[in-house]
Parts: structure tokens; C-alpha cells; sequence
């Protein structure tokens, strides 16, 4: 029996979305041969994910999560194909894991490609700096920027981070295993994150207090 390693379930769940544990499964059941447990997956009807990918999605819920007392709060629209998706229970589970996990590990944006080019660059100098004072040699700091790029990502980007819930899952990997449990394309449109007094000086508040008093 071949030994079944986490970088083939990886690769067989890039290339199909199945989950962890079906993608383990088949690897056993072909041992460990990555073309036999793709097709196998395929003919279980587990490598959904692909295939559906490029459906319209249109119906979904618009979600809301509140924490901590009321001071940090998160908006999250989900869309999936049809209107009896969204209606059931491991859809709204979902959508409310989302939120929830936004609220909790705060994105700053929902992919790379939404981070403005500007903020990569400035990451990016900042990263040099950093590696030009600790002493690296100037052959390799590329190659750390790089890295460094590659875990700002991750930890910026919502389909990117760990899933709070399941460090072992990203979001991605989450939004796939769903698209295979539901049988629907969904995909997560766009969110707001907002913290009590976020952006705001204490003083404004006094300011504001004593306009109050001087207009009574």
C-alpha cells in the first residue's frame, strides 16, 4: 500500500475541490495513484467543483454577524444558483461561517487582485528594507520579498486565509467543499467590516459633547 502524503491530497483536491477526506479515500482505494483517484472521484460524482465554477450564480442571503458586544459587526452577501439552495440549512451555515470568520480574522480584501497595486508596492518596500538591514544578502532578498508577498496574501486576502474554524482549510478550499456538498456553483461577492470607532479620534466625541452643552 502506497504511503498517502498531505501534498497529493492537496493535489488531487486542486484538481477537483472534493473534500479532504474523499480525496484521501480515493487515493487509497487507487493506491496512491493520482490519475485512478481523479477518475475515480469523478465517477462518485465528488469532482463537482470545477465543472460548476462557471455557473451564474444570482440567488444567495445577505448575512450579518455581531461580536463582542456590539463592536465589531460584518455584511456579507453569498450567491449560489437557485433560490432553494440559499433556503436551506447547510447554506446558511455557510454564509453565517463567513461572516463569522471575517469578523474574527479581518481581510482586508476579498482576493489579491482586489488590493490595489500601489499597496502591494509599498508592502513590497517595506519588505526590502526590512531585509537589507537584517544583513541578507542582496542575491536573495528578491526571493524573500517574494515570500513575504506570498504570506501578506494569505493573510490579507479572505479566500486566501485559514478558515478559523479549520486552520487546515482555507476559505477557498471551504467555498469548494461546499459547491461540491450543495451540487451548486456559489461564490462569496463582497463584505463589509465594521469596528466601533474605527477611523475616529476619542477628542471628536468631546468636541461633539461640548457643542451639546454650549447649544443648551
Amino acid at each position: 500500500m502506497a504511503q498517502i502524503t498531505a501534498a497529493m491530497v492537496k493535489d488531487l483536491r486542486g484538481q477537483t475541490g472534493a473534500g479532504i477526506m474523499d480525496c484521501k479515500s480515493a487515493l487509497k482505494e487507487k493506491d496512491g495513484n493520482l490519475e485512478e483517484a481523479l477518475v475515480f472521484l469523478r465517477e462518485k460524482g465528488l469532482a463537482s467543483a470545477a465543472k460548476k465554477g462557471g455557473r451564474v450564480t444570482s440567488e444567495g442571503l445577505v448575512a450579518s454577524y455581531i461580536h463582542a458586544g456590539g463592536r465589531i459587526g460584518v455584511m456579507v452577501e453569498v450567491n449560489c444558483e437557485t433560490d432553494f439552495v440559499a433556503r436551506t440549512d447547510a447554506f446558511i451555515n455557510f454564509v453565517n461561517d463567513i461572516a463569522m470568520h471575517i469578523a474574527a480574522a479581518a481581510p482586508v480584501a476579498l482576493k489579491r487582485e482586489d488590493i490595489p497595486a500601489e499597496v502591494v508596492e509599498t508592502e513590497r518596500g517595506i519588505f526590502r528594507t526590512q531585509a537589507l538591514e537584517s544583513g541578507k544578502p542582496e542575491k536573495i532578498v528578491d526571493k524573500i520579498i517574494d515570500g513575504k508577498i506570498e504570506k501578506f496574501f494569505k493573510e490579507s486576502c479572505l479566500m486566501e486565509q485559514a478558515f478559523v474554524k479549520d486552520t487546515d482549510l482555507s476559505i477557498e478550499d471551504l467555498t469548494k467543499e461546499m459547491i461540491t456538498k450543495i451540487g451548486e456553483n456559489l461564490s462569496i461577492r463582497r463584505y463589509e467590516r465594521f469596528v466601533m470607532g474605527e477611523g475616529l479620534e476619542k477628542r471628536s466625541c468631546d468636541l461633539a459633547q461640548e457643542v451639546a452643552d454650549q447649544l443648551k
